[in-house]
This record gives C-alpha cells, sequence and structure tokens, in this order.
C-alpha cells in the first residue's frame, strides 16, 4: 500500500468520510480477486464478487473504530479478513437453504410478539422454555429501537425474513439483491442487534 493510503486512513480514523471512501476504493483491486476466485460455479447464479465487496464496505463504514492499527497495510488485511468472513456466511447459508431447518425460522411461533421472543433467542444462542415468559412488549419495543438504528437493508431483511417469515428469494428481490447478498446482509445484521440489545436474559424472568 502507498504513503497515500496510509495518509487516507489516518484522515478516516478521524472521520473523514471522503478519505475511507477513497481508502475502500483504493483497496478494492485487490480484495475483490480474492472474493470472486473463491466462489464456486454452483453458487455464480446467487452470488457474485461485488455482492460481498458492497456488505463489506458498509460492515467497513459501521466498524472501523475497531480497526486497531498497522497502517495502510494493516486495514487491507482486515479489510480482506472481513470480506472472506461475509463470503464464508453466504456460502454457509444458500448451503443451508437447500436442506431447511425449521429452528433457523422465527417468524410466525406464536404471532408477532412470539417472533420477537424467537429472535432475541435465535441472536442470544439461547431458547427459552415453559418455566420462563417472556416481557414481550418490553423486547419487541427494543427489538423495534435496535432494528430502527440499523442500515437500512439490515433492518429490512430481519423485518422480512426473521418477523415476517417470507422466503429469502422473495425478501431478495424486494431489496433488489441476489439472495447471497440477502443471506450476507442477514448475518451482518444479527451480529450488530447482539450488539445493539445485549443479553436476552434481561428480556425474560422465571415464571411464578
Amino acid at each position: 500500500m502507498s504513503v497515500d493510503a496510509d495518509q487516507l486512513l489516518e484522515q478516516a480514523m478521524k472521520g473523514d468520510t471522503s478519505s475511507l471512501a477513497k481508502l475502500l476504493e483504493l483497496c478494492a483491486p485487490k480484495v475483490r480477486p480474492r472474493i470472486e476466485g473463491r466462489i464456486s460455479p454452483a453458487h455464480r447464479s446467487s452470488l457474485d464478487a461485488d455482492d460481498v465487496m458492497q456488505v463489506t464496505y458498509v460492515e467497513a463504514v459501521m466498524r472501523l473504530s475497531r480497526f486497531k492499527g498497522g497502517g495502510a497495510s494493516g486495514f487491507l488485511a482486515w479489510l480482506t479478513r472481513m470480506a472472506e468472513n461475509n463470503l464464508i456466511d453466504a456460502i454457509r447459508s444458500l448451503e443451508a437453504a437447500r436442506r431447511p431447518d425449521p429452528s433457523r425460522r422465527v417468524a410466525n411461533a406464536g404471532g408477532t410478539s412470539g417472533s420477537v421472543v424467537a429472535l432475541i433467542d435465535l441472536l442470544s444462542g439461547t431458547m427459552t422454555t415453559p418455566s420462563r415468559h417472556a416481557a414481550k412488549d418490553e423486547a419487541a419495543s427494543h427489538l423495534d429501537r435496535a432494528l430502527s438504528s440499523l442500515p437500512k437493508d439490515y433492518e429490512k431483511v430481519v423485518r422480512l425474513f426473521d418477523l415476517e417469515g417470507l422466503e429469502m428469494t422473495e425478501v431478495a428481490h424486494r431489496l433488489g439483491k441476489s439472495e447471497g447478498a440477502a443471506y450476507m446482509l442477514r448475518a451482518r445484521a444479527h451480529d450488530r442487534l447482539r450488539e445493539a440489545m445485549g443479553p436476552a436474559a434481561k428480556f425474560f424472568s422465571q415464571a411464578p
């Protein structure tokens, strides 16, 4: 990476969005070929490198404060890992969609409030039991606020797929994205929701 890249990174870390955009543009020709070469022919109808890069750019903007240094070369490595992780998530989701697991879906689990509870369980890796009850109104309100804080495409994919129960092909159509891109958006949206909402335990208590 060039000295110019280091200067762009320095300005980007200070909040200059124009410098960050230029830095991402500079990195893209180095990251994109690595991603493109890892997409098998079996997945090319549902996913392409541009899908991966677009989600990665969004994540880079949102997560820049967590970049810990190493200069422009470190930023390039960080961006590449992020893109590779996005690709892995997309491929795993596409493969899983071919063998659906009912436990992965949360919509229609006792209506809207049931969907909210089930989504919180999914995000936290827990499973509510009959011995517990949810502060459903509080959970729904907190989830709605957390969703509203996300980038619009992140919010839409969760609302449409997880809460309304649409098939991902329809969700992707509504977003104007490929199916693979929609799965990537969902994976990253779940990550950001976990951070925004904290542990599920705060919404549940033991039933009397």
